[in-house]
């Protein structure tokens, strides 16, 4: 084992330790270690990211199971039409794109670059989300769910979960306290079970399409659960805003050196 692959161990660690600390974002940083640590394929490091994004979101469920904040009808809803998506993202929209997605004298965009273009946007907004103050409030007594937007929206977050191997939990969270009137613990619980059987429905899909080296996924992600067990004791004792904000600016600068690197 080289010392790049030890700092990429590392980064599992961190991941594990972000998800605790902030309940998601594991994905934000399993794409680039896998990608710039073990340089994995783009391809193949957002279905490895699918598994850990998907084994990590199944251990904050079975806590909040015992917490009773999860709303099962509204899981239901969101996660058929989710699963849908993200399954035939998977099997044809990812292996059906052309190698080369944009060509011209000054500019050659491979199917890797593009996707890992998308990745870097889905970071930026969700590190503008993090920036965002929360003003998100539900009406306790009026509770209307509005079925079509969460149909709608799953279907969506189903597409960049199959695109770039992330939860899209800074998606379903606010759509779950707008459309199916949540109250912020409510969604986030909600949203990590979603965020389970999506990953884990993504990583699925792609067990037959690419070859899965089941001894350092299984290692990689075993590091993050114990970052997760970690993560969730330090925010016992951790001003969560002011970690959430400095978190948000790593990921923007991480998102422009992603940019820079791909298109240099």
């Amino acid at each position: 084992m080289n010392y790049i692959e030890l700092i990429g161990y590392f980064g599992a660690l961190t991941i594990g330790v972000v998800i605790g600390l902030f309940g998601g974002g594991g994905s934000i940083l399993a794409v680039p270690v896998f990608v710039y640590l073990f340089h994995l394929n783009p391809i193949l490091a957002t279905s490895y990211s699918l598994f850990v994004v998907g084994c990590s979101a199944a251990v904050g469920t079975l806590i909040n199971i015992k917490k009773k904040l999860i709303e099962f009808q509204t899981v239901l809803v969101f996660t058929i039409p989710a699963l849908s998506s993200v399954s035939l993202t998977r099997r044809y929209l990812i292996t059906n794109l052309p190698d080369v997605v944009f060509e011209s004298d000054l500019v050659l965009i491979t199917k890797e670059i593009a996707l890992m273009l998308i990745f870097s946007l889905v970071i930026i907004v969700s590190a503008l989300s993090m920036l965002k103050k929360n003003r998100l409030r539900t009406t306790k007594n009026i509770k209307i769910i509005n079925y079509n937007s969460l149909i709608a929206i799953g279907l969506g977050v189903g597409l960049l979960t199959g695109l770039v191997g992330a939860g899209g939990g800074f998606v379903i969270v606010p759509a779950l306290v707008l459309f199916a009137a949540l109250d912020i613990k409510q969604a986030v619980a909600t949203s990590l079970i979603i965020i389970t059987f999506n990953a884990l429905f993504g990583f699925l899909a792609d067990v037959t399409q690419v070859a899965i080296d089941w001894l350092f996924l299984i290692i990689f992600t075993s590091i993050s659960v114990v970052g997760i067990l970690i993560g969730s004791y330090v925010s016992n004792f951790t001003h969560e805003k002011s970690l959430k904000k400095n978190f948000a600016r790593f990921m923007l600068l991480m998102a422009l050196l992603i940019i820079y690197n791909e298109v240099t």
